[in-house]
């Protein structure tokens, strides 16, 4: 990805990305069905034991699950 002076304007592989529309909140694009099925599921609270916090290895990092008084998920480092 080459960054520019210009955040609006962002290239990866050569093609141009634009910034997304106001109010679209869209992250990645979607999963089919039958893939979102197969990934496994798991319920947060089980993962944080009933409490707010639980931390997850990936590859020798350490991650930290969150969540928060809305009821929302943070992820972080």
């Amino acid at each position: 990805m080459t960054l520019h002076s210009d955040p609006r304007r962002l290239t990866l592989a050569g093609t141009a990305l634009r910034p997304a529309p106001a109010g679209d909140v869209r992250l990645a694009p979607a999963l089919p069905r039958s893939a979102l099925e197969a990934a496994p599921l798991h319920d947060a609270r089980v993962l944080t034991k009933g409490g707010v916090q639980a931390r997850i290895a990936l590859d020798g990092q350490v991650y930290a699950l969150r969540i928060t008084r809305a009821g929302k998920l943070i992820l972080t480092k």
